[in-house]
């Protein structure tokens, strides 16, 4: 799932930006610079969105740039693909029984396939991801 969302880069007074997602209730970060804090604020909202995701709360609705204030900041959209960042993070394995016909599980024993990667690549393949 992708998500835009307006935040708000805020200098910091030790240097670098403070950035808030006023439509996400805790998302804050902050950045080095322009270039880190717009990086930091998009994982910070992936992981957000993962979170409301994961435990079927619902989504906030983005405002619009021009119906977000900021005192000395600047309003930006960015960028949340929650898919891209589950791929990223949140890589554990997870056991998963099956069952083939014996046939085939020896004749792809003896071949020497890997079970589990063969799995995985059809499931990318299946899902198109």
């Amino acid at each position: 799932m992708r998500y835009v969302f307006p935040a708000v880069f805020e200098p910091a007074e030790e240097g670098g930006f403070n950035v808030s997602v006023p439509d996400v209730p805790g998302c804050f970060t902050e950045g080095d610079d322009l270039a880190d804090a717009l990086f930091m604020a998009q994982d910070a909202l992936a992981m957000m969105l993962v979170h409301y995701e994961d435990n079927g709360m619902t989504v906030p609705a983005a405002s619009g740039l021009g119906d977000i204030r900021t005192g000395t900041g600047v309003v930006s959209y960015v960028l949340a693909d929650t898919d891209l960042w589950r791929r990223t993070f949140n890589n554990k394995a997870v056991k998963k029984t099956l069952s083939i016909p014996s046939w085939l599980n020896a004749k792809a024993s003896k071949a020497g396939v890997n079970f589990s990667q063969v799995l995985q690549e059809a499931l990318v393949s299946k899902l198109s991801l």
